[in-house]
């Protein structure tokens, strides 16, 4: 059985997602580089499933990770209401 997502792993996935990289995400989000990074795996863990593919130069999301994105930005969207 599936645990239910943390709205802070969704709002740490999309700062991801938009920005490319895990450091600019971790400005954005006021939070050191390793929370992040942590915060992603969590989630990737939790999922069973890898949401980014590491590059030499930021991220890119897997075909999972895009799937993702519109949730995510569904569920933060109506916890900021």
């Amino acid at each position: 059985m599936m645990q239910p997502l943390d709205s802070d792993l969704m709002r740490s996935f999309l700062a991801v997602a938009d920005s490319g990289s895990v450091t600019a995400a971790a400005a954005r989000l006021y939070r050191t580089q390793s929370a992040v990074s942590l915060q992603i795996k969590r989630l990737e863990d939790s999922l069973g499933q890898p949401l980014f593919e590491r590059q030499a130069r930021g991220v890119a999301l897997t075909p999972r990770g895009e799937q993702l994105v519109p949730y995510a930005r569904r569920v933060v969207a109506l916890l900021e209401e």
